[in-house]
């Protein structure tokens, strides 16, 4: 999940180091993995730096290969992203796209939001969060952000429905300052941001949220969240369909110039 991590270079440090303890050990991912009480895969991907180690697995894996307080001095450097463990593969997806659609339905998507409205919609979060499991998902989900920054640019656009843009979670001072942030996104050569008005008579995402991808590799995948997790769709005819939708709702929202205007007027009326 490296765009989350504080730099990927400590997940891949503390991933050669695992891997040093563990064939010293003698031991083989798949062994490893059992005496730990993860998956092979979980391991193969933090020894990779692909994902950071998540609960007991950094203790264990201490005790286990006898690393005399190695890991854990080098996890200590590692930021832990406090995200739910089922979005961790999709953030590494997200952090290496060339390109990366994203229709929103209710509010901000995350990759848009500022730090005043990401800790507002985690406040709202049920069962309640703990103060420090929302400071580290506000983190993490600011610095996702970086992926707007990133050489060679992708390609992002986002279909917003008017909702997401009026509802004043954490009050208007905190919406005004995220209407602003938008446009300022917006501004980006990259990126295009258009408003789904709420007065259409036909829509083509009645269905729910999704995030549409092209990988690094250029194969294209769906992201779809729901109540309690996310999945990927990337079979056909079920991706197909989706991309269409997609091209549907950016064919019947506002243009991105009277998107812009729009979220101007809400801002200006708060």
């Amino acid at each position: 999940m490296h765009s989350c991590e504080h730099g990927s270079s400590n997940s891949k440090m503390f991933g050669t180091l695992l891997r040093f303890y563990r064939e010293r050990a003698g031991l083989s991912q798949e062994a490893l993995a059992r005496h730990l009480g993860f998956s092979k895969s979980q391991v193969a991907m933090v020894e990779r730096g692909e994902r950071p180690p998540k609960g007991q697995f950094v203790p264990l894996a201490e005790e286990t290969l006898g690393a005399q307080g190695a890991l854990l001095a080098v996890a200590g450097e590692l930021q832990i992203t406090h995200m739910p463990s089922w979005f961790d593969e999709y953030a590494a997806e997200e952090a290496r796209a060339v390109a990366l659609h994203t229709y929103a339905n209710h509010l901000m998507p995350g990759l848009l939001q500022t730090e005043a409205y990401a800790r507002s919609v985690f406040n709202c979060h049920c069962p309640p969060l703990d103060d420090e499991t929302i400071e580290g998902r506000v983190a993490s989900r600011l610095e996702r952000q970086k992926l707007f920054r990133r050489k060679p640019a992708p390609v992002v656009s986002f279909v917003l429905e008017q909702i997401a843009i009026t509802r004043p979670l954490g009050g208007p001072d905190v919406l005004r300052e995220q209407l602003h942030h938008v446009l300022d996104v917006a501004r980006l050569r990259h990126v295009e941001i258009q408003v789904m008005p709420s007065d259409r008579w036909t829509h083509g995402g009645l269905d729910g949220p999704m995030i549409l991808l092209e990988t690094e590799v250029h194969r294209q995948l769906a992201y779809i969240e729901g109540q309690n997790g996310g999945y990927f769709v990337s079979e056909q005819p079920d991706l197909g369909n989706l991309f269409s939708k997609y091209g549907i709702l950016r064919a019947q929202a506002l243009t991105p110039e009277e998107s812009a205007e729009l979220i101007e007027q809400v801002a200006q009326g708060l």
